[in-house]
């Protein structure tokens, strides 16, 4: 499934399998903790998009490049 997540006024698709709906949940409350990081903010203009494994967000760049993420 997926659903789109905004963060910074930057909007993301995000893609999850259907049982995992609680760790969006858990990826919303981790992008708030991380508000205040100016690199990770610089990071997140490059990202596009997110898939959620379990307890960890794989952010892809454009470039092909990832970006792991844990959530919990």
């Amino acid at each position: 499934m997926t659903k789109v997540i905004t963060f910074k006024k930057r909007s993301v698709p995000v893609h999850y399998p259907s049982e995992q709906l609680s760790y969006i949940e858990l990826l919303h409350n981790k992008l708030l903790e991380m508000e205040y990081n100016f690199d990770f903010r610089k990071k997140w203009k490059r990202i596009k998009s997110v898939e959620m494994v379990r307890d960890v967000a794989i952010l892809q760049y454009s470039d092909g490049t990832k970006l792991y993420l844990e959530v919990v």
